[in-house]
This record gives structure tokens, sequence and C-alpha cells, in this order.
């Protein structure tokens, strides 16, 4: 009976990052670790899976998590200012709810040093928990809204160079935003 089938479908943030087989991916900041195995099982042997964040604790928590769901990834702790990684080493960049979190001052350097690594053509992709109106953001986890009431990733990435920079979707409480390395 058809209507009876587990849905095999990905989960909506993992369809969103477009991660294929050998690509090479940063994921910024630890908070979902499930999102986290998945990308890293997708990205596969032949590809590479970095997580960076800047709490020691959190980042060997979240790389026991992921091993125990089967996804090999290289983890580093390093200031989200300054990554520890070569210029043009991924294809895709991926941020969980680091921008909103991080303070004002500090959100274009972070942005400047996903555009850094990122090779020319590579994607970096937000993704923020949304603002929540009404009564539920009395009672939701905190949010940034300074971050949102001045338009979230979307001004932010394209004031640190990158191309292409949109909206892909507001769904299931997240917003996921998208911009492009420049080529050159």
């Amino acid at each position: 009976m058809p209507w009876l089938r587990k849905d095999s479908s990905e989960p909506l943030p993992v369809a969103m990052t477009g991660i294929k087989l050998g690509d090479r991916v940063l994921i910024v900041g630890v908070s979902d670790t499930a999102l986290i195995a998945a990308l890293g099982i997708k990205a596969g042997l032949t590809g590479r899976t970095c997580i960076v964040d800047t709490s020691e604790r959190e980042v060997s928590r979240a790389a026991a998590a992921i091993e125990r769901e089967g996804a090999l990834v290289e983890s580093a702790v390093s200031p989200l200012t300054t990554l520890p990684y070569e210029a043009a080493s991924f294809d895709v960049a991926i941020l969980r709810d680091v921008l909103g979190a991080a303070r004002a001052d500090e959100r274009p350097a972070i942005a400047a040093q996903v555009e850094r690594v990122l090779r020319p053509g590579g994607r970096c992709l937000v993704i923020e928990t949304a603002a929540k109106a009404g009564l539920g953001g009395l009672v939701s986890r905190s949010i940034n809204a300074e971050f949102h009431a001045g338009g979230g990733a979307t001004p932010l990435l394209t004031r640190v160079g990158f191309a292409a920079v949109r909206t892909l979707a507001e769904r299931a409480g997240l917003t996921f935003t998208e911009g492009v390395k420049r080529n050159g």
C-alpha cells in the first residue's frame, strides 16, 4: 500500500544544500549534528566535510555524535573571524544559526572568511531559524531580532562580495539564503 511506505525524501535542510558526492564542504557552527552527519554522508569518502566552531567542548560533542551517525568529518576549533583553512578550499559552506547569533561587529568578518575559503563559483548557504511572530516568538528560543530586522543574511553576503545573493526559501521555521563566490 503506497500510503504506508516510509517517506524516502531528504530532510529539507539537506535537500536545500545541494551537496553531492565528492563535494568539499565546510560547516560553520555545530549546533545541528543531524544535518552535519547527513551532509558528511552525502559528500562521502571522495569528498571532504569539515566542521568548525569556537568551543572545544561543543566541537568534541558534535564530532562524537556525527561519528555515531556514520559520517566522517574533520573538526577544528577556531574563532569564526579567522578560519583555519587555505583560500579556495571548499565547494560549499553552510552556516547554521551562526550569523544571527554572532555579535553584529563580527558578522562581516565571519562572512568574509567564508568567502575567502570558497573556490570561485562556490556556494555559501546560510540557514537561520526564522524569527517567530506573535506569542510563538515569546516562547521560542532566543532569535537575534536585530539581525532579522536588518534583512538577515542577504545584505551581509552582498556587502562582503558574494554574487546572486537571494533567499531561497522560508520553510519549516528556517530561512535559507544563498550566495555565490564571484569568479576572479
